[in-house]
């Protein structure tokens, strides 16, 4: 882990930290940047990218259908479940889901590990 202080305007102040642990600072973060072999790849709010990213949950009564999912980043199927992970068009997703009449359908965002993990992966 790398830190980094900055006192500038009187009562804002700036932190950097490097750091692979970034469950241990999840509640501190406002804005983040992932680097991945030395060029940042995303820079974001911490709060628009929990907004953005999100894990969507679907069960079927039966298998799911063949459903145009290309928007996801990732789509995982086990037995009558769809998990996918959203950046952006959750909302698209969910509505494209919504009309096979899944038994349930959840969102929720992702933390912003699990952004880490999804962005670098993707």
């Amino acid at each position: 882990m790398i830190g980094a202080y900055q006192q500038g305007i009187p009562g804002h102040r700036t932190i950097l930290v490097s750091t692979h642990l970034i469950t241990e600072f999840e509640g501190l973060i406002d804005e983040f940047t992932i680097i991945d072999r030395g060029r940042a790849v995303l820079t974001l709010d911490a709060d628009q990218a929990r907004e953005r990213y999100q894990k969507i949950r679907a069960h079927f009564a039966e298998p799911p259908p063949d459903i145009d999912l290309k928007v996801a980043l990732r789509v995982r199927r086990d037995g009558r479940e769809l998990e996918l992970v959203a950046n952006g068009g959750g909302a698209e997703l969910m509505e494209r889901l919504r009309q096979h009449n899944p038994q349930t359908l959840s969102t929720e965002s992702l933390t912003l590990e699990e952004i880490f993990v999804a962005t670098l992966k993707s």
